[in-house]
């Protein structure tokens, strides 16, 4: 009986890689690598890159092939990365945020420029532009920008130099830094509390307009009506009823403007109570959990425009921290 003998399978031997400064890959075929293997999509790639899909796909097997390997394994569902992509992916990532890091020194040891800010619209029409003529006051060398917008920004791909969020912390490869705590509690116009009397009890507020606070800032630490006067002992208030917005500012100024009771986060409220356009009825408040933060790209921090406004919230952090806003039912 003969016996047969396996002969051994050759795989092709890709050729050794020779690379040096002078013969790199081009740089929009590296670059769109990275921003496809961030987003794993072309399609998302090529938005951010203000080119189409078919350039991002063109462009990346032409580094594949200058490479001799694939970066991704493709399929109708989603793309993946392969041993060769995740290899050099971390490399190329940090490759190029030097680039940029480099490129931005140039800006570093001037203080004039504009320092553009992302914010929520609410904290920015309720906090931050009310402040800011001290800011133009303290620092009249640094233009200000403010981009009031709902959605998280993208540092990678947006020219924002720094950003003021509202959550839990945590925000990876970001510095942050928190500005402000937060707490809720029942405000309303002095003007609504004329005719009759006011409320000294969370009980009470079932003679008064719920005015609800749907705004989509995603805290699960932050009450609504209901949560909030149920853990108030007030379980026979009606909650269903009343006016809703979504937005914290459109709460606050309904409830300026005398239109029922809403229940306010306490920074966002700060100036118009400051003011005596809002007033506390009960000295009844809930600590959040969510806070504001001061957000940006740990490079930025060297920015003399950015270290100037971090300092300056932090100033203005602590002089709201000195405000004693007195409820009327305590005062009276």
């Amino acid at each position: 009986m003969s016996s047969t003998i396996p002969f051994p399978i050759r795989t092709p031997q890709r050729r050794p890689l020779r690379v040096s400064l002078s013969r790199l890959p081009p740089l929009n075929s590296l670059r769109a690598f990275v921003v496809a293997a961030r987003h794993m999509s072309f399609s998302k790639a090529s938005s951010e890159l203000h080119v189409t899909p078919a350039a991002i796909s063109q462009q990346i097997r032409q580094l594949e092939e200058q490479l001799d390997c694939e970066l991704f394994r493709r399929s109708s569902r989603a793309l993946a990365l392969t041993e060769e992509g995740q290899a050099c992916l971390p490399g190329l990532t940090e490759a190029f945020e030097k680039i940029v890091e480099a490129l931005e020194r140039i800006d570093a040891t001037q203080e004039t420029g504009p320092l553009t800010v992302s914010v929520a619209p609410s904290f920015a029409a309720k906090w931050l532009v009310p402040r800011l003529e001290n800011f133009r006051e303290v620092h009249p060398e640094i233009d200000v920008q403010i981009g009031a917008v709902m959605h998280i920004v993208d540092f990678t791909s947006e020219d924002v130099d720094c950003a003021i969020r509202y959550g839990a912390g945590g925000y990876d490869d970001l510095f942050a830094e928190r500005i402000l705590q937060e707490t809720v509690f029942p405000v309303c116009s002095p003007l609504l509390l004329q005719n009759g009397a006011p409320p000294r009890h969370p009980a009470d507020l079932g003679r008064f307009t719920l005015l609800h606070d749907a705004s989509p800032d995603q805290d699960p630490s932050c009450p609504d009506w209901g949560m909030w006067l149920r853990a108030a002992g007030a379980h026979a208030v009606e909650v269903s009823r009343g006016l809703r917005f979504n937005q914290s500012s459109l709460v606050l100024e309904a409830a300026i403007a005398g239109q029922g009771v809403a229940l306010a986060k306490g920074q966002l409220a700060a100036e118009d109570l400051r003011t005596g356009r809002l007033v506390r009825p009960f000295n009844v408040e809930q600590k959040l959990d969510f806070a504001y933060y001061l957000v940006c790209p740990r490079r930025k921090t060297s920015l003399a425009k950015v270290a100037a406004f971090r300092r300056w919230l932090h100033a203005q952090a602590g002089r709201d921290e000195m405000l004693d806003i007195t409820p009327i039912a305590a005062a009276e």
